[in-house]
């Protein structure tokens, strides 16, 4: 290819991967700020979560645009189309988080500024925090193709699947104890499982990057919090039977 076709590949590849960018700020404020609505019963600031969702959906849309444009007119190889195709997964999974803030959005908004006790909403809270610090450090691993990080959000995902498990049976606890706490721990139930959903798309693009770094794919199924796994290596990639 001349120089100047060359370029233009280039600068295509860059616009797609600031493209990833943004929907990655996106996607983790509005996962940020839902959690802060439901905290705070905040319903104004859930409906402008609601709203974003339309501009993350509209920014995926014009990834998976320009990411088949590209594979038409440039026909990429090796490490190119491998970067063109994991702007397409890492955008679906991105636009699957926004939908996932967008609903704990709606819950907030559901609940129309019901107070949640600080004791019950806790673990939901700590939950976000652990799936947040997912998010950001896979969107990280992006920026700088840095797959040990990405490796590491992976072999920990069953901490978040853990913390769900103890978050459902504290919220069932309470509504036991009390059926007055039913309408609100039922709503935090679906948050919860929102925020679960959430660390499985981080799991998701950490699985991305690993595939755009080494061109290889991870074959074993994930760590879960009930059963014991030995920690995927950089590299590491077994076989099938």
């Amino acid at each position: 290819m001349s120089d100047h076709i060359v370029r233009s590949f280039d600068d295509e590849l860059l616009a797609l991967g600031r493209s990833i960018s943004e929907m990655g700020g996106i996607a983790e404020t509005m996962f940020a700020s839902s959690v802060d609505a439901l905290v705070r019963s905040d319903t104004q600031l859930a409906q402008r979560v609601i709203a974003t969702d339309q501009r993350l959906d509209a920014l995926e849309r014009e990834i998976e645009e320009k990411a088949i444009l590209t594979i038409a007119k440039r026909q990429p190889m090796a490490v190119d189309l491998r970067a063109i195709i994991s702007s397409i997964r890492l955008a679906a999974d991105l636009e699957r988080v926004g939908d996932l803030a967008k609903n704990i959005g709606k819950r907030v908004v559901a609940m129309n500024g019901q107070f949640v006790p600080q004791k019950i909403v806790g673990g939901v809270i700590h939950m976000s925090d652990l799936a947040l610090d997912r998010l950001k450090r896979v969107l990280d691993a992006y920026m700088h193709r840095d797959v040990e990080t990405a490796l590491d959000v992976w072999n920990n995902d069953e901490e978040i699947d853990a913390l769900y498990n103890s978050v459902f049976r504290e919220l069932l606890t309470y509504m036991m104890e009390d059926p007055r706490n039913i309408g609100f721990c039922t709503h935090l139930l679906f948050c919860a499982k929102n925020i679960e959903r959430i660390g499985d798309h981080a799991t998701n693009i950490a699985e991305t990057i690993h595939y755009l770094v080494t061109g290889k794919t991870i074959t074993i199924e994930r760590p879960r919090s009930n059963a014991s796994y030995a920690p995927l290596e950089i590299g590491e990639i077994p076989k099938d039977d």
